[in-house]
């Protein structure tokens, strides 16, 4: 295993940890394990403007799938749960006891802010609602008119209740329809291995682990970061994953601290470092590759944030833009929106970073048509918006 990566060195490392490689066909047989073991986590998001987020890792890695096939394996193969994992993710079912300490500091939480007390009323009317008549949807359990507004979202005192208790772990998502969850008790849907607890320094130095395996080389905050772990009990893992010969101290030309200082990093030692490894994708922006922002400017030198909730004058690049990565840099950024009426992709901007390679134009215009094939879109209309030049209508079939 090397002390030193080159920046390349570790973007190739990186990018193969997180299930890009040269042979991206999907296998015949399940073949979503590749993706999501590499992943562990798979992040939810509300947003649909081009596609689900939790729909694009695979696509990204992949190329075109059947998104309802992925959503039965997610919520009828019984291989996965919904939990807070990073943001709202799919996590392993078999994973779900690690998060055990997260959920009674949950419960700790909503007991000392007083929300526990403030609305024992509806907490208790949801547990027995559930256990009379099985899964339900929030609206299924609201006794009566919901608030006009309220400080957690317009949320009614239903709603926060049920979140109360998913985030504590005794409610969990039996599934989603149009997005919503429908809720549950958790022995009512999960296995009895799935409701166990892990010791809190146990569970949290196995996600370190785990985390170290989907990153493939990061710094202490990279490592925290992809479970959502705080830096003192992710720097006691990263000790012992170290003494354990599992984590091997790294250094990464080129990763220094706001002091000049050269940056601790840690590569699993499981991890392989290509030779070469050059993809081109459109990722979601909440794919683990660029999640977490300091990572993405510390190894791609992309700054990216997203601009959904900033005012539309205000927007530097576009609502919501997908960064493309371009022979495995993160070369620019579209913003896409799917226009089924129309079966349209359109393009609302799309934008190349400073020195992005030669054939960015190209790559996006072949990953834009894919795109477009793969949610049953007939046309790629863009509008000129940006500094990436792309036609201005194309045809997505080969």
């Amino acid at each position: 295993m090397p002390e030193t990566l080159t920046p390349a060195e570790a973007r190739r490392t990186a990018l193969a940890a997180q299930g890009f490689s040269a042979s991206a066909r999907l296998r015949s047989r399940r073949p979503f394990d590749p993706a999501l073991e590499r992943l562990h986590v798979l992040q939810i998001d509300s947003v649909n403007v081009f596609a689900r987020s939790h729909y694009l890792p695979v696509f990204s890695r992949h190329g075109a799938y059947d998104s309802e096939a992925l959503d039965r394996h997610l919520w009828q193969g019984g291989g996965f749960t919904e939990y807070w994992a990073h943001e709202a993710a799919f996590i392993p079912v078999d994973d779900r006891p690690l998060f055990s300490w997260r959920m009674d500091d949950y419960r700790e939480r909503h007991r000392a802010d007083g929300r526990s007390e403030a609305l024992s009323g509806a907490i208790s009317a949801v547990r027995s609602a559930l256990a009379d008549r099985g899964p339900q949807f929030v609206r299924d359990l609201e006794t009566g008119p919901r608030e006009r507004r309220g400080p957690w979202w317009d949320w009614s005192d239903t709603k926060r209740a049920v979140e109360i208790l998913f985030a504590s772990g005794e409610v969990v998502s039996a599934g989603r329809e149009r997005f919503e969850r429908r809720y549950a008790l958790a022995e009512q849907v999960l296995p009895a291995s799935a409701l166990g607890a892990v010791p809190r320094a146990e569970a949290q130095r196995a996600l370190i682990e785990q985390a170290a395996r989907s990153l493939g080389v990061g710094t202490l905050a990279d490592l925290a970061d992809y479970h959502r772990l705080k830096s003192g009990p992710a720097k006691s893992a990263v000790a012992d994953l170290e003494e354990a010969g599992i984590l091997i101290p790294v250094r990464v030309n080129g990763w220094n601290g706001s002091n000049g200082k050269p940056l601790p990093a840690w590569i699993h030692r499981d991890a392989r470092v290509p030779s070469r490894l050059a993809p081109d994708a459109l990722l979601t922006p909440f794919d683990p590759v660029c999640w977490f922002r300091p990572r993405a400017e510390r190894m791609f030198d992309f700054h990216y944030r997203i601009e959904i909730y900033t005012p539309k004058e205000q927007r530097q690049f576009g609502y919501y833009c997908l960064p493309l990565m371009v022979g495995g840099r993160l070369a620019g950024r579209i913003d896409l929106k799917a226009d089924r009426a129309e079966r349209e992709l359109l393009v609302q901007a799309a934008w190349q970073e400073p020195g992005a390679p030669s054939r960015t134009a190209e790559a996006a215009q072949q990953l834009l048509a894919r795109a477009a094939a793969w949610q049953g879109l007939s046309a790629v209309r863009t509008t000129g918006v940006g500094n990436l030049p792309l036609p201005g209508s194309f045809d997505p079939r080969p």
